[in-house]
């Protein structure tokens, strides 16, 4: 059913910027050069809620607490950094290139120790600092690329077995992983890039079932609550939603082991067409979402691109 007619101008009507934005450059299709989309760029730049966090840092580069890019959680250095990413703050802002080498230079000690020891670590860390530091341009730095080298050996050696989950495989891990991998330009992706990404995809898609959500789990563990939930934002956590936007990085949104997973996106549209969102971490992070309409909007929005994608590969 095509819900274009209602559910355009209902995105359209957000107050943040970035959903505008989204709207018509992933839906409509409208050019970068479109004087639309050059005002809307620029209202993201310079208003709430990209403005209201940058704000918020310390010093350049850095958010509470001072020296400490973890915690608090959510709101210190590294997921201000995720936030501002998903909000396509310009990669050129001089707070934002400040704060990436702050990430780069504060995790560099451990990333070099996990190399020496083959020991990865917590994937779904290094997944999420790719993904920023590649989309301010640092894909070349010598830091960059050991952390890719880290993911990448954690995909195809252990499929992103972590200590954290009893060193059993962690599916949050292993989706968060290529999601710092499908940022790479596919011109720049290695044979050991690519290598990494199908392994990841074989675990998600093929050896398990996204929908039923079999993956590993540690003696006693329980599958969490919010993966069949869909909802925004999300921080070293994932959803199915997730994890098809990370198949349309990837152009992989064809792949057919993923047809039950996006007929259960298309299930959750309601008779308007659209998705009921939720917000987890609505009270331990920056207010990035004015209103529960808009966190509506965000996981609507992204829905209908995989599901317009998906259509247009079938």
């Amino acid at each position: 059913m095509d819900y274009s007619d209602s559910l355009i101008p209902w995105l359209l009507s957000s107050k943040i910027p970035t959903i505008r934005f989204k709207t018509y450059r992933n839906l409509l299709g409208y050019d970068l050069n479109d004087p639309t989309l050059i005002k809307e760029y620029r209202e993201i730049q310079t208003s709430f809620p990209v403005q209201d966090i940058l704000d918020r840092q310390v010093i350049l580069g850095q958010w509470p607490y001072l020296n400490h890019y973890y915690t608090p959680k959510y709101v210190s250095t590294h997921w201000s950094m995720m936030l501002l990413e998903e909000l396509l703050i310009d990669p050129q802002d001089a707070r934002f290139q400040k704060a990436v080498e702050f990430m780069l230079n504060s995790t560099q000690a451990d990333i070099q120790k996990r190399l020496d020891f083959n020991n990865p670590g917590f994937t779904c860390l290094w997944g999420n600092i790719l993904r920023y530091v590649i989309y301010g341009g640092f894909i070349n730095d010598p830091r960059t690329q050991d952390m890719i080298t880290v993911v990448t050996k954690s995909l195809t050696e252990t499929e992103c077995k972590c200590e954290i989950n009893k060193n059993v495989p962690c599916s949050w891990g292993l989706v968060r992983s290529l999601w710092g991998l499908s940022a790479i330009p596919p011109e720049k992706r290695t044979s050991e890039i690519n290598e990494a990404i199908q392994v990841g995809l074989e675990f998600l898609f093929v050896k398990n079932s996204v929908v039923k959500s079999n993956y590993p789990l540690a003696d006693g563990a329980k599958t969490h609550p919010l993966w069949g939930k869909i909802s925004f934002p999300l921080f070293y956590q994932s959803d199915i939603l997730h994890i098809l936007r990370v198949l349309i990085d990837l152009n992989q949104v064809s792949l057919p082991q993923a047809q039950p997973a996006i007929q259960w996106l298309q299930f959750q549209q309601k008779s308007n067409g659209r998705i009921r969102g939720s917000n987890p971490y609505h009270r331990r992070t920056w207010p990035i979402i004015a209103e529960h309409d808009d966190i509506d909007r965000w996981v609507t929005l992204y829905a209908l691109e995989i599901l317009n994608k998906a259509e247009l590969a079938n």
